[in-house]
This record gives C-alpha cells, structure tokens and sequence, in this order.
C-alpha cells in the first residue's frame, strides 16, 4: 500500500490514539490539578503526532526521519511522564502498563520506520 497522505500512516494512528487516551488520563479529578504535569504529559503526546505529520509533509526522508526522531523522542517522554504519575499514585498499576505499553510499541514501529527510510535515502 502507497502511503499518500500522513494520515495512512499507522505510527500517526495510533499517535493520535495516545493523545486521547492522555488527554482522558490527565482529566481525571486529580491529576486535571497538577497543571504543569498535566500540561506537559498533553503536549508531549500531541508532539508524537505532529512531528509525524510535519515530518512526513517535508516531502523528504532525511527530514522525515529527524522529525520521527523528535517523535521517538517525545514519546520516551510520556513513558518517562508517566512513572511520575504511578509514583505520586495518580494513576492506576494497570492504566500504567495499559499506556506504557502503548508508548513502547509506538516507539518501536517509529524506530522501525527509521530504519527503512534510511534505506532508501
């Protein structure tokens, strides 16, 4: 399958998944108070999504692959964000692994993704 449109990319898709998942964690009574955590926990997560959308309009795999970097990067970030949250017990064991989990893959198949378009640059 031709990938056209940032949008068919599955590493955006299940970005975008991420962002909503953080956004309903960082809802809760709790955690909604700690705005700095909160805040940067939301912007870490859309900066996934974005870098993968900038990165992938640039039209060119060596700027593609620095913006999936920035990606991988801010999404280290979450999982590093969110042993912040189980350590304060602001979120639960299993939510914790539920998002980890989450992130961990995600990071994978960016890393993934790097590794092949360096192939063909």
């Amino acid at each position: 399958m031709k990938v056209e449109h940032f949008e068919d990319l599955e590493i955006w898709k299940e970005s975008r998944k991420l962002v909503v998942e953080v956004y309903k964690l960082t809802s809760n009574e709790i955690l909604k108070k700690d705005f700095g955590l909160k805040e940067q926990m939301q912007r870490a997560a859309v900066s996934i999504m974005n870098n993968i959308a900038e990165g992938f309009e640039r039209d060119s795999n060596k700027e593609f692959i620095r913006f999936l970097f920035f990606a991988k990067g801010s999404a280290g970030e979450i999982r590093s964000l969110l042993y912040i949250t189980l350590d304060l017990n602001l979120i639960t064991k299993d939510k914790f692994k539920e998002l980890f989990g989450d992130s961990v893959k995600l990071i994978k198949k960016i890393s993934t993704l790097i590794k092949y378009l360096k192939t063909k640059t």
